[in-house]
């Protein structure tokens, strides 16, 4: 026979856990970004968001 307790229980515990591990994916993504900026010299630099274009200089 099954347990709904233990299996409510467990179910929460995979949620949270899914949230930590998207927590510890993001910091780790955060570090290699800083690591790479670091290596190549561009200390401080932020990487441009994806999806956005420049503005575009017109010459007059």
């Amino acid at each position: 026979m099954k347990n709904p307790f233990l299996s409510l229980w467990l179910s929460q515990a995979n949620a949270c856990a899914g949230v930590v591990r998207g927590f510890w994916a993001g910091e780790m993504k955060r570090q290699q970004t800083a690591m790479i900026s670091a290596m190549s010299g561009k200390a401080g630099a932020k990487p441009r968001a994806k999806g956005k274009k420049r503005p575009s200089r017109k010459s007059g």
